[in-house]
């Protein structure tokens, strides 16, 4: 496997190198965009930012060991190596599909509009327990993570599993062909970003620009039959399907849980029936457990493999994070929001013990259905169970309408707080011993602000 130096960086992106020549040859493992993460060896990318330039930082890289740094400017008094672009942004994408290039292994893609990262880690999971293997960490799933995540491979590693996030038309085409994907998984067409793609339809077609940039002859799509749109999508390749339904390829069926210690699960296939359980909170898991099964057995797992590895997963940070504490069980799901993945969250809490409360806020990017949106949220709390719902944001007062209005219980109780102090000031008062608290809505709504008022 040929190894990147400054000088190939330079040759490959059309950048031009500077620095001694003596540096030239130097070997660059793995990429960085924060100085702070920087590692002896790094690539050091300077990225321009909205209120920060990182080439501000370069030299600060070089003296925690960066080996080269991509950037956009002249970097006065650099401390080391640099290659000089006309775009960094364009030049690590160019440099992620080059080395992406250099390795022969398995590389699984992962998108979706609800729980593209928790079949990542479940996958992760499954695979882990028999290769040695990469994956998207945190949240670099898009046009500048996957690339840094690409150039993290080693020869060490035996296959990688790829989250690709996307927000608009042509970003999944971009991301697939760094990736080359051989194995790509879609967990359903949701609502995400539907301002920007329109319509479902629209989710459909901008994610599976992805079979583009697969082999015809041999990728695998594995796709999420329950979703009405992937079931009856030709991906014009191979096609395995999962889900809970009897038609799909490989199935979950009698699902069976502790409340938040397990899940435990049969999966069927055409010629194998094994159950297996995964140590965690969600129904949501046992929906995209089939995926895992399906990648671990097309690289030659064992049940019993595939079995041990669903035992290693722990959830992300921020989704489905189960805490116990005062009595109250907390589920931590604020990471992020849309319609589908805020039922998901209801549908999970469902089966818990004790009241159930819903600390809801706002759901971005859904465009001119909106309010309708948050209105029908409202209505499903309603009827799936919820017997205290507390909201926060312009939008989420249409859940709060949609509540009130599909309320059938004298027992039940919804509130609006226009200002998330005056919520955080409230739930002391309205949270009780035994409770099970949901707390879910967008990123950019902060309510992991909300934690410390609940537990």
């Amino acid at each position: 496997m040929k190894i990147l130096t400054p000088k190939i960086i330079a040759e490959v992106t059309g950048g031009k190198y500077i620095g001694s020549e003596e540096n030239r040859n130097d070997p660059v493992t793995g990429a960085e965009r924060d100085n702070r993460d920087v590692k002896p060896g790094n690539l050091f990318v300077c990225i321009q930012g909205e209120r920060v330039d990182g080439h501000t930082f370069a030299n600060s890289a070089f003296e925690s060991g960066a080996a080269c740094c991509l950037a956009e400017k002249i970097i006065p008094d650099a401390k080391g190596p640099y290659v000089l672009v006309d775009s960094t942004l364009e030049a690590i994408k160019i440099l992620g599909a080059y080395y992406r290039s250099l390795f022969n292994i398995p590389v699984i893609g992962i998108t979706g509009s609800v729980g593209k990262t928790t079949a990542k880690e479940i996958i992760a999971a499954v695979l882990s327990e028999k290769f040695n293997i990469l994956k998207t960490e945190q949240n670099l799933n898009n046009e500048l993570g996957v690339p840094l995540t690409l150039l993290s491979l080693t020869k060490q590693h035996e296959a990688a599993v790829i989250e690709m996030g996307i927000s608009d038309f042509g970003e999944m085409g971009r991301l697939a062909k760094m990736v080359r994907p051989d194995i790509f998984v879609m967990t359903m067409i949701g609502y995400s970003h539907i301002k920007e793609l329109g319509d479902l339809q629209g989710v459909l077609r901008a994610k599976t620009e992805a079979f583009s940039y697969m082999n015809p002859d041999t990728g695998i799509a594995v796709l999420n039959g329950d979703d009405e749109l992937l079931s009856g999508y030709d991906p014009k390749m191979r096609k395995i399907t999962f889900g809970f339904k009897d038609h799909n390829d490989v199935r979950v069926s009698n699902v069976r849980t502790d409340s938040i210690n397990f899940i435990e699960f049969e999966v069927i296939g055409d010629n194998y029936r094994f159950i297996a359980k995964i140590p965690a909170y969600g129904s949501h898991l046992a929906a995209l457990a089939p995926a895992a099964v399906i990648a671990g057995r097309l690289l030659d797992m064992t049940d019993e493999e595939i079995c041990r590895g669903f035992l290693s997963f722990t959830p992300a940070d921020g989704r489905s994070n189960i805490t116990v504490s005062n009595e109250i069980t907390l589920i931590n799901d604020c990471y992020n929001a849309n319609p589908n993945s805020v039922k998901a969250a209801l549908t999970s809490m469902s089966a818990l013990t004790g009241r159930h409360v819903a600390i809801l806020g706002d759901m971005f990017n859904l465009g001119r259905h909106s309010e309708e949106m948050h209105h029908e949220i409202g209505v499903f709390a309603a009827k799936n169970g919820i017997n205290l719902l507390l909201c926060h944001g312009e939008l989420a007062k249409h859940i709060y309408d949609g509540f009130i209005a599909a309320n059938t219980s004298d027992g039940n109780r919804a509130y609006h707080y226009p200002k998330i102090t005056e919520l955080k000031n409230e739930i002391p008062d309205k949270i009780k011993k035994g409770d099970a608290v949901l707390v879910k809505a967008s990123r950019g709504m902060y309510f992991e602000e909300l934690i410390p008022f609940i537990i």
